[in-house]
């Protein structure tokens, strides 16, 4: 059983919150978007996307038989690679993209706008994480922290090319934080799929880079102490904004107990 709570502020400097989430217990399904786009366009995006994901897999927690109809309730397909609920928040996440291209397509108030997300699902004791963009997801176990994601960014296809790099080298590098992949980029993007399997007390942590951008992976950890999961949220961001943050800043906490 997944336990979850979240926290998003609008920040010090920002004017609006494009960040986006949502809990729903039923589903155990936790999602967190970070929108971009002129006027209030980042806000739509994000509030579309996280919308999308719940909706269809609500919908298919409803209705859907991965047997009945394939075309119908895959319309991207079926990986024979990942397991069902892999699949389910991929095919959730590739719905939210078309969405957010055809808004965007008809309305010049919303061209060109688009969102990080990532969405998580626990069935048994199993996580799945569906992502694109930089917003992570980070599960704490007995062993420590470590990100389940990785980041669609330019600094992370650096890295990920010299793995020996400092990337205090970057650290006011023009570029760093440039996106290389969001929703709403293109009609199909790679949607990444990550599993784990839980173990009671894990605790798992979604952040936007607003806190994550701030606040190195131990500080987090030391962060996930205590029973009230929305004071936890609520610290962490209130920690990034104290160290400095310019961003909006979201994060949802939750704890898995079998």
């Amino acid at each position: 059983m997944l336990r979850a709570s979240g926290h998003s502020d609008t920040g010090r400097v920002r004017t609006s919150n494009e960040d986006c989430f949502a809990i729903d217990d039923r589903l155990a399904l936790c999602v967190i978007a970070d929108g971009m786009g002129g006027h209030n366009a980042g806000e739509v995006a994000s509030r579309m996307t996280v919308d999308a994901v719940i909706e269809f897999v609500n919908q298919w927690s409803t209705e859907g038989d991965a047997d009945s109809d394939l075309d119908k309730t895959w319309p991207f397909g079926y990986d024979t690679h990942l397991t069902q609920d892999g699949n389910l928040l991929r095919t959730a996440v590739q719905i939210a993209n078309v969405q957010i291209l055809e808004a965007s397509s008809h309305s010049e108030e919303y061209a060109g706008m688009g969102t990080t997300i990532v969405a998580a699902r626990v069935t048994g004791p199993q996580l799945t994480v569906a992502h694109v963009g930089d917003s992570r997801l980070y599960l704490r176990t007995s062993r420590g922290i470590r990100p389940m994601t990785r980041d669609d960014s330019w600094l992370a296809a650096i890295m990920s090319q010299n793995p020996d790099t400092d990337p205090a080298v970057f650290r006011q590098h023009p570029m760093r934080n440039a996106l290389t992949s969001v929703v709403g980029a293109l009609p199909r993007i790679e949607v990444h799929i990550a599993e784990a399997t839980l173990s009671t007390g894990d605790m798992m942590l979604i952040s936007t880079d607003g806190v994550h951008g701030v606040l190195e992976d131990d500080k987090l950890a030391s962060l996930m102490s205590g029973s009230d999961l929305q004071a936890i949220a609520r610290r962490i961001v209130d920690a990034a904004l104290d160290a400095g943050s310019t961003d909006n800043c979201t994060t949802i906490v939750g704890r898995y107990n079998a």
